[in-house]
């Protein structure tokens, strides 16, 4: 099974368009806290992972271009992490 491609900044300005329910142009560059704790919400369920980040990443996401940079490199972190522990024999499956 193939994971879908990341999003680069034009998908991460959709998803923060429905957000509010405005067009991706409308999106402001600035993020406040509740539409990036919404977009890492849309991340977890889009792609099936958990994101863990820590309070310096997630204070570090301030732009659309920081929160696709960031959880892009969770998300493919995350991944990273589940695959190493189905290929461990005995590794606990979530």
């Amino acid at each position: 099974m193939t994971s879908p491609a990341l999003p680069d900044r034009a998908d991460v300005r959709t998803i923060l368009a429905a957000f509010g329910q405005r067009a991706a142009e409308d999106v402001p560059e600035e993020l406040g806290s509740l539409e990036l704790t919404w977009l890492i919400a849309e991340f977890e369920q889009r792609y099936g992972v958990q994101l863990d980040l820590d309070d310096e990443q997630f204070e570090a996401v301030r732009t659309v271009d920081t929160a696709t940079e960031v959880l892009r490199a969770a998300v493919l972190a995350a991944g990273a992490t589940a695959a190493a522990a189905a290929a461990t024999p005995g590794a606990a499956q979530p």
